[in-house]
């Protein structure tokens, strides 16, 4: 190989080594992350059934037992039955009243259970993650799953969770409800169950810097 061969070959390496680290370099940025949370800093679990705590005493509802867990303040701000849309118009008034620094936004069951088309959901859930980015308040989503047996969480919380660049758990709702032992019916879980799902929600709040 000649002198300038050698030379080209050599750019040509250099120039592959660099896309490839403006390509992690990029990647790294676009992960969503969590402003972290000071010791007095509110969380809002705003949802349905499965944050109202159907099922359990109040004490054993999910955020209850996060609460727990973060030994930190966490808004129960659940309502059994709702759906996205009755969610969407109480959503800026809870914000008003507990100034969260973080959300964590689980609303769509009653939506696919009533048949509701999920395009409807996912502009109502759009127009409440917008809500709290308006105020500076960090979302953490939780998907559900569709009406349908054995499926995993909707795809229209990927669609949300890659559109605002905000963390998603997607696996622990359709997790536990193929599970008998974390359920105390069909569609709502038991104690065992919502401390579980307290348990993820912790993990995924440190894994995204929200807490140490």
């Amino acid at each position: 190989m000649s002198y300038f061969q050698n030379i080209k070959s050599l750019q040509h390496k250099s120039y592959l080594v660099l896309v490839l680290v403006l390509g992690l370099l990029l990647s790294a940025c676009s992960n969503p992350e969590l402003q972290p949370l000071e010791a007095d800093d509110k969380i809002l679990a705003f949802g349905d059934s499965l944050t109202a705590g159907y099922g359990v005493k109040k004490t054993h509802s999910y955020p209850a037992v996060l609460s727990q867990i973060l030994n930190r303040p966490v808004i129960n701000a659940g309502i059994s039955g709702e759906t996205t849309a009755e969610g969407l118009q109480r959503f800026a008034e809870v914000l008003n009243e507990h100034s969260p620094k973080l959300v964590i936004l689980m609303e769509g069951g009653n939506d696919f259970l009533r048949n509701i088309p999920a395009g409807k959901t996912l502009e109502n859930l759009r127009l409440m993650i917008l809500e709290a980015k308006s105020r500076n308040i960090d979302v953490l989503l939780v998907g559900v799953p569709p009406k349908k047996l054995f499926a995993g969480s909707h795809e229209i919380f990927d669609t949300l969770a890659d559109e605002f660049k905000i963390p998603l758990e997607d696996e622990i709702i359709p997790s536990l409800l193929l599970r008998p032992s974390m359920k105390s019916d069909y569609v709502h879980f038991n104690e065992n169950g919502y401390r579980l799902l307290a348990q993820t929600l912790a993990e995924k709040m440190k894994d995204f810097g929200a807490i140490d």
